[in-house]
């Protein structure tokens, strides 16, 4: 079964493959009510979901994106909801997770070509640097496309994966305060590691939570489509020991290794929107 609620998806804005026109059509038809879209350092798939929800009710949208970070205890992903975008500190922060996503281009497509030898076309190279956040599917299908590899998944880890992207992170320090200053609530995505991640172990995630709770972390994404009910719950209790809020997303992308919109644990379970104390610090009131 499916959870009615999904705060945790991508568009093709950042490494989804729907577009938000998709991605709603699909969230219409399997009948989730409350989403929010957190695509990778940009709000441009946010904006354009705005526009077309306002020819749409019984949906309630909320503003979400998910920051790359560092912190003292090593990577981490921030989520970001509810948020300003005008805020000055949040459009700060923006772009420099924008320059940093520029950055971390020219240094794959650099290190593609001196290692490999492996050069796009000029005209698909100024389509990536005109997006607002390029991550590596993008280089991979390309690479698929040109026949260099027969997948995606191959090009990532035959190639890509070996490019030493430095310095390419935002600090938690500046993202979660920009968050916050925003009116926005501040969430640590999947805490114990994302799909396709190394999972953390006990001590690396006590290290990572005591370093966001320092800089003012103000929740946990509890309820992930790739946790165990017995992981979401002990995770739950200890958000509600530590005075968090709880979230909870799929991580969907559209693509294959990725979970399917609604997927908020590995078990199946359809989470009921109490669970998801975060709508309430959201002021957001949901009765399903």
């Amino acid at each position: 079964m499916h959870s009615l609620i999904d705060l945790h998806m991508h568009s093709t804005a950042s490494d989804g493959k729907d577009t938000p026109a998709v991605l709603l059509e699909k969230i219409k038809q399997l009948g989730i009510r409350c989403f929010a879209l957190s695509d990778h350092d940009t709000v441009d798939g946010v904006r354009e979901m705005e526009g077309l929800l306002k020819s749409e009710t019984g949906i309630i949208f909320i503003r979400g994106i998910e920051f790359s970070c560092i912190s003292r205890a090593g990577k981490c992903h921030i989520l970001g909801y509810g948020y300003d975008w005008d805020n000055p500190a949040f459009r700060d922060v923006l772009q420099k997770g924008a320059d940093l996503r520029r950055r971390k281009l020219e240094q794959r497509l650099d290190f593609l070509r001196d290692e490999y030898q492996i050069e796009f076309e000029a005209e698909d190279v100024e389509t990536m640097r005109r997006m607002g956040s390029v991550g590596k599917p993008h280089l991979a299908e390309l690479m698929v496309k040109m026949g260099v590899v027969e997948s995606a998944a191959d090009a990532i880890n035959r190639y890509i994966n070996h490019c030493p992207t430095l310095d390419s992170r935002l600090p938690a320090e500046a993202a979660i305060p920009a968050i916050r200053a925003a009116g926005g609530v501040s969430v640590w995505a999947h805490p114990y590691g994302g799909v396709g991640e190394k999972a953390l172990s006990d001590y690396e995630f006590q290290a990572q939570f005591k370093s966001l709770r320092d800089i003012g972390i103000q929740g946990l994404e509890c309820c992930y489509s790739q946790y165990s009910m017995e992981k979401v719950n002990a995770l739950e209790a200890y958000a509600k020991d530590a005075g968090l809020c709880v979230s909870g997303g799929s991580d969907y992308h559209g693509r294959k290794k990725f979970p399917d919109l609604g997927t908020l644990n590995a078990d199946g379970v359809s989470i009921e929107s109490r669970r998801l104390s975060v709508l309430q610090q959201l002021g957001i009131a949901f009765d399903r």
